[in-house]
């Protein structure tokens, strides 16, 4: 599959559904004074500052950041962190009944007993299936022909004994023989690589720590492709190793020299190519190994050009040549198609023209035609193209608003493929699509036990003015019965950056909130790719404020046209939508009634200035460079939100961090929270929750994650007032 290439965070909501009526009352928020609750703590101002560009910087929570990282047992910083867990505890403790209803209730909107949707592949079907009370899946297969279940891995059992997991991947070997698998169980990014005899079910003796995760099989299933990650957590190079080796003895296939570019690696839908892309998140470039010769000479499709993005697939050829298909913005800001060969892979030729309203996400190609996705107007399109390129065919779908894409297909040689589909109203639909016949098949719709009436809420698409005449797309979802008013209160979510676009989906997290009378209000704000790739230019480096505009003025919008007031919004967002919690709450402090930051990266200037950090480097195309640029630096430390909290009213804030989050460092959220803390002018809340055993996604296992869920939520609904 071929998509383009781009950094995604993960959303902070997903799955979603309903039982009754809501009944609303509000009350004053709990204070600290109110409860009684322990003095909180307060993080200790040591004296550091530094001059850059001729401007001077204090930063007297630089000490928060153990000065071994990666490894963090600085005795100071462990207290403090431990410190403000317990005073969290203490803030939630008085609502411990309301946050055990918040998680009952959206674990009982998940099937304890759940599989998804086998999938074809050769002489077996694959899928991966869910157990009662178990937190993790199991994988299975069976022959195509018929046959006995086989449990290929019980992530379960690989998870045992540890407060945290992760699998990074699992992929058959072409003959079917063997697993590779990698694991993660700190949180920290850095998987172990493994792999498995399925005759046997025993591993074999080869295992390779300290990958990103993913790997490569090559045709002849006695080889694989894998990355490692350095000790700054970035993936330079492109490794070959053969089972049965030493790791250690491993040959380099391609090794990335230019500062800021990494590696990630793929294979075409043919399974013929192996494709290797060095990249940042703006510019990048594309090489090919046959996957049955992997010690080939790496093909450069075509050189680095800043700002230029490409993705290669592959196509054998049938009534017509072999050929490359390339999807790139090198013509147009929405990206257009191309084609080339293999023999001279350069050189590309114009198939699919770039359009103002159409932005291409992505294409992948099987035997008898491709699949090109993409959005139409900022709604999901799939269109199926025959090779000769004669006029596609496009699958339609109900509703007005939805987000649909290509689901799994492992095969190259199909005639059906599978579609996902949902809307913010519709559960998550497996379905099956003929493309001879055009036919739509459903195979599954997401299980809500508790019970969901999808008659029972109403979703709208509002475009609401910002304040420089952009029309910014916002998306609700709430329940008929709500009565929409001054007092409706509203959780509006966003992310804003790196071209990841918040899609209109189906949440059974956010049916705690919308049936307690709750508006579900997304914000399609630039930075994210919404509305095509330029809606991601016009939020990013130079234009990175308007971003946090967008946010504001949505809120504003929203208040304007009577769905609710001032303080009535929760605000809330995770990563880089944390940093635009925290400069909301500096901006425009009085809009919200609490705000939810999430793992936020919110010490954009200090992060920006140190080269030594894991991402740091990449990032420059993202926000600016403040090292090389005076110009940036201003910039930076124009909006990020820990340099310029301020002697002011805040909203509650809710900050989470992971102890080994190789993404946003634990620091961050504990610098902003010990200043916010320090600065603050009122008597409202802010906690700090750190997760000593995790990363970036917070809490593992499928129930487990929920309890962070039903705390954030908590948090929201007794600092708005809200009550059943």
């Amino acid at each position: 599959m071929l998509s383009r290439p781009s950094l995604a965070a993960a959303s902070l909501f997903a799955l979603a559904v309903s039982v009754s009526a809501p009944a609303i009352a509000q009350e004053e928020s709990l204070s600290v004074s109110e409860t009684a609750l322990p003095e909180p703590p307060v993080a200790d101002r040591r004296p550091r500052s530094f001059t850059m560009h001729g401007i001077t910087v204090e930063d007297p929570y630089h000490w928060l950041r153990d000065q071994g990282y990666p490894e963090i047992d600085d005795e100071d910083v462990l207290e403090y962190l431990n410190e403000e867990n317990a005073y969290f505890q203490a803030v939630m403790a008085p609502h411990a009944e309301l946050v055990e209803t918040l998680y009952d209730e959206m674990r009982g909107r998940l099937p304890e007993n759940d599989s998804s949707v086998p999938i074809p592949d050769g002489d077996y079907e694959y899928w991966y299936a869910y157990n009662e009370g178990q937190e993790y899946r199991l994988w299975y297969r069976r022959p195509r022909a018929g046959g006995e279940d086989e449990l290929l891995l019980d992530e379960n059992a690989l998870a045992e004994g540890h407060d945290q997991f992760s699998l990074g991947t699992i992929a058959i070997s072409p003959d079917a023989r063997l697993l590779a698998y990698s694991t993660d169980t700190d949180g920290s990014e850095r998987y172990v690589l493994r792999f498995r005899d399925l005759t046997t079910g025993e591993d074999l003796p080869d295992q390779i720590p300290g990958t990103l995760g993913g790997v490569i099989w090559a045709a002849d299933s006695a080889s694989i492709v894998y990355t490692p990650v350095d000790d700054n957590w970035r993936s330079k190079v492109a490794m070959h190793h053969t089972l049965g080796t030493d790791p250690s003895a491993d040959r380099e296939i391609y090794r990335e020299t230019e500062e800021g570019m990494q590696l990630g690696i793929d294979q075409t839908q043919s399974r013929r190519f192996l494709t290797i892309s060095a990249g940042d998140n703006v510019t990048n470039e594309v090489r090919l190994v046959p996957l049955d010769d992997l010690t080939a000479e790496p093909v450069l499709v075509s050189p680095r050009v800043t700002d230029r993005q490409y993705s290669v697939e592959h196509w054998p050829g049938g009534d017509a040549e072999e050929r490359l298909y390339i999807v790139s913005n090198q013509d147009h800001v929405n990206f257009a198609v191309y084609t080339a060969s293999l023999d001279d892979p350069g050189t590309w030729g114009e198939a699919i023209g770039g359009s103002d309203d159409y932005y291409i996400t992505g294409l992948t190609a099987f035997q008898d035609f491709f699949v090109l996705e993409g959005r139409d107007r900022g709604l999901d399109q799939i269109d199926i193209w025959p090779h000769s390129f004669a006029p596609p065919t496009r699958i339609e779908f109900p509703e007005a608003s939805y987000d649909a894409g290509l689901g799994p297909v492992a095969e190259f040689d199909v005639d059906t493929i599978r579609v996902d589909y949902e809307s913010m109203v519709t559960p998550d639909t497996d379905y099956s699509y003929d493309v001879t016949s055009g036919e739509l098949t459903t195979l599954k719709v997401q299980q809500i036990p508790s019970g969901y009436d999808a008659s029972q809420y109403t979703t709208e698409r509002l475009e609401i003015e910002a304040r420089d005449g952009t029309m910014v797309p916002v998306s609700l979802v709430y329940r008929r019965d709500t009565e929409i008013g001054p007092d409706t209160p509203v959780h509006l979510y966003a992310y804003g950056a790196y071209g990841y676009a918040v899609p209109p989906v189906f949440s059974t997290r956010q049916l705690s909130l919308t049936n307690r009378g709750f508006i579900f209000a997304i914000a399609h704000i630039r930075g994210g790719d919404d509305l095509g790739y330029q809606w991601y230019l016009d939020g990013k480096l130079d234009r990175r404020t308007n971003t946090f505009n967008d946010f504001v003025d949505v809120a504003r919008g929203l208040i304007a046209r009577g769905y609710t007031s001032a303080g009535r919004i929760a605000a809330s967002g995770g990563s880089a939508g944390g940093e635009l919690m925290g400069v909301v709450v500096n901006t425009d402090p009085d809009l919200w009634g609490a705000v939810v930051a999430e793992v936020p990266f919110v010490d954009v200037l200090n992060t920006m200035l140190d080269a030594t950090l894991p991402l740091t480097p990449g990032e420059w195309p993202e926000w600016g460079n403040p090292i090389t640029s005076a110009d940036d630096f201003r910039l930076i430390q124009g909006y990020s939100p820990y340099d310029n909290v301020s002697a002011q009213d805040y909203p509650p804030i809710m900050v989470t961090a992971g102890l080994n989050d190789p993404r946003v460092t634990y620091w961050e959220p504990a610098k902003w929270t010990a200043r916010l803390r320090h600065l603050r002018t009122d008597d409202d809340l802010t906690v700090l929750r750190t997760n000593m055993g995790a990363g970036h996604a917070g809490q593992s296992g499928r129930f487990q994650a929920l309890r962070d869920e039903a705390e954030a939520q908590a948090f929201m609904i007794t600092q708005l007032g809200v009550e059943e």
